[in-house]
């Protein structure tokens, strides 16, 4: 995923790096690189605010099929932009290195557009929440609702966080098994698109009824 080009090589989950802002603390954003070739892809993370940002790792190789997660750390801040509009950007380039070649061998010029070799970039913009965000979302659900005790907003909070981070599960396991099936058709094995089937019907079983507990699940009342 790009802003403003496709990319062949690699897709990276989310398209934009959100960031909950808060003076004086930090907060981070994890990035999933998936290589979407049977060849070793390496790749670099840059910013135009590097003082701000910790990004580990910033470059590496990803075997074939593979995946990666980055995981950027927005540091404490002492100001707030105005109006919590982030003029901050990010680019990821990523390029085909020969099999086996480790992040501590790769060349000075891997990733110099000069050198001939192509260069695909990835552009990924930076949005900061604010942190009565997540509680103004709460809300709106709960409109028409009575108000509920301390114990009763937090097991609401609690079964929402559980509700996305199954959503979430759920599309990076369907990015997974995309990969698998790719990966099948090129290996042409009968033993592995039944092995392949019957993982994919377990799975499916398992996330519904997950999403299903958590989205039926009574909310507590006083």
């Amino acid at each position: 995923m790009t802003a403003g080009g496709g990319n062949q090589l690699i897709s990276v989950l989310p398209d934009e790096l959100k960031f909950i802002f808060e003076l004086e603390k930090q907060s981070f954003c994890d990035l999933k690189v998936i290589n979407n070739t049977e060849h070793h892809v390496a790749f670099k993370v840059k910013t135009t605010s590097p003082k701000k940002y910790f990004v580990r790792p910033n470059t590496g190789v990803i075997q074939p099929w593979d995946s990666c997660v980055i995981r950027v750390t927005l540091q404490a801040q002492r100001e707030s932009p105005p109006d919590m509009q982030c003029k901050d950007k990010f680019l990821l380039q990523s390029t085909i290195v020969p099999p086996n070649t480790d992040v501590d061998e790769l060349p000075p010029d891997t990733f110099n557009k000069d050198s001939g070799k192509t260069i695909e970039e990835c552009k990924l913009r930076v949005v900061y929440l604010p942190p009565s965000s997540a509680q103004g979302n709460l809300e709106h659900e709960a409109s028409g609702i009575s108000a509920r005790s301390p114990d009763a907003n937090s097991a609401l909070q609690r079964l929402k966080d559980e509700r996305d981070s199954a959503v979430r599960q759920t599309q990076q396991l369907q990015q997974e098994l995309d990969l698998m099936k790719r990966r099948g058709q090129r290996k042409g094995g009968q033993g592995f698109s039944l092995m392949f089937a019957a993982f994919v019907g377990l799975i499916g079983i398992m996330v519904g009824l997950i999403l299903n507990l958590l989205l039926s699940s009574p909310l507590p009342t006083e």
